[in-house]
């Protein structure tokens, strides 16, 4: 006998026979079966009878579950299983048929038979037991090659050989079988579903879709800040994360393998372009870039000189002054003058002396400036000698 739709459902231990002295007796096909909601269940018997006796003799035959008054009672009027019990019973055996089996089904089922001689009554016991569980669909992925994954659809349960598989993408069915090709680094949701049971099927697989990076807090950057970055993506499997920093012309440097970068205090160095990766067994996807741009006042500047040699009335002579700052610095140049306040010079990064006479003598320095704050360099002592 061929199953129907939903399946066969089975976990095949020894054969177990219940023998009467008189040689009347049961054969159970399986004594243990695990079987998963919405498929259907098959349990089978085959009946012994001693020599001289025939099938024919036996008067009724019939599966239960329960005893009423210490009698058993017949599944088939029993309100708990109306409408979801068939037997299909031949000369020498009787199979029970449970259709779309319940939690509440899990039970030991023994078959029963009574002869034409009154009051002889055969009873199978122990009987079978039967384990109905939630499906426990998984669909497992395995990488063919580089290109190509194979998913499979096991089960809570053992299942037989005869069990069939219906694939859907994303909710429509596809294919029938034991497995399901599809191509790496698709997005495409595969589920699972024992044949005739799309109420029981296995949780979507897909893989992820190109993350997104949000950025706490969302504000201006000063060195110092805390910054967290998060990459985030729709993915089952659940995606594993990577954070990394773009590094020239070099391969981008990792920083993280977690959903979030974060920086506690953050320096003028950790600025730069970011990205992360989400990947599960499916598939990898990469987020855009993120600019980081780190603010920070001006560092002490330095002050270079060119020439570097003795400076002679009408040598040319310019003062650099440089240094690190964001957003970029203004620059100040200004000469001691005695008790006095110093004497502002230029307002450019170089001091430029086209021809420079005794009275340049003396001490200068730099300041920069930004909104974040102000730093002046060393003094630097300018002799000009006369010819």
């Amino acid at each position: 006998m061929s199953p129907s739709a939903g399946g066969l459902v089975v976990f095949l231990l020894s054969v177990q026979v219940i023998q009467s002295q008189d040689g009347w007796g049961v054969n159970y096909r399986q004594t243990d079966i695990c079987a998963v909601k919405g498929s259907t269940v098959y349990i089978s018997c085959i009946i012994k009878h001693p020599s001289g006796k025939y099938p024919s003799d036996i008067k009724d035959r019939f599966w239960f579950t329960k005893e009423k008054d210490g009698e058993p009672v017949d599944l088939r009027t029993d309100s708990e299983y109306s409408g979801r019990v068939e037997y299909d019973c031949y000369t020498k055996g009787c199979t029970l048929i449970i259709k779309d089996p319940r939690k509440s089904d899990s039970a030991e089922y023994k078959f029963t038979f009574m002869t034409s001689k009154s009051g002889e009554k055969y009873t199978g016991s122990p009987g079978v037991t039967l384990s109905v569980k939630d499906s426990g669909f998984q669909v497992q992925v395995r990488r063919s090659d580089s290109t190509w994954l194979e998913l499979t659809c096991p089960s809570s349960c053992v299942l037989s050989d005869r069990a069939e598989y219906d694939w859907s993408k994303n909710g429509e069915i596809i294919k029938r079988g034991s497995s399901l090709r599809v191509s790496s680094g698709s997005t495409d949701r595969y589920s699972c579903y024992l044949r005739g049971s799309w109420d029981n099927g296995s949780p979507a697989v897909y893989g992820p879709w190109r993350p997104s990076v949000s950025v706490s807090p969302s504000a201006e950057m000063l060195e110092g800040d805390s910054l967290t970055l998060t990459c985030s993506t729709d993915a089952n499997p659940a995606a594993n994360y990577t954070w990394y920093k773009e590094a020239g012309t070099s391969d981008p440097r990792i920083l993280s393998e977690k959903p979030q970068l974060i920086f506690s205090s953050i320096q003028s160095s950790d600025s730069g372009r970011y990205f992360c990766t989400a990947e599960n067994q499916l598939g990898r996807k990469r987020s855009e870039f993120i600019s980081i741009n780190v603010k920070y006042g001006p560092r002490r500047p330095s002050v270079s000189v060119s020439p570097s040699a003795e400076m002679l009335e009408g040598d040319s002579l310019t003062l650099t002054c440089s240094t690190d700052a964001n957003p970029a610095a203004n620059y100040t140049w200004y000469k001691e003058h005695g008790t006095s306040d110093p004497r502002l010079v230029s307002e450019k990064p170089q001091l430029i002396f086209s021809s420079i006479q005794s009275f340049d003598s003396g001490r200068y320095f730099c300041a920069t400036e930004n909104r974040l704050g102000r730093k002046r360099s060393d003094f630097i002592l300018i002799p000009v000698k006369c010819e």
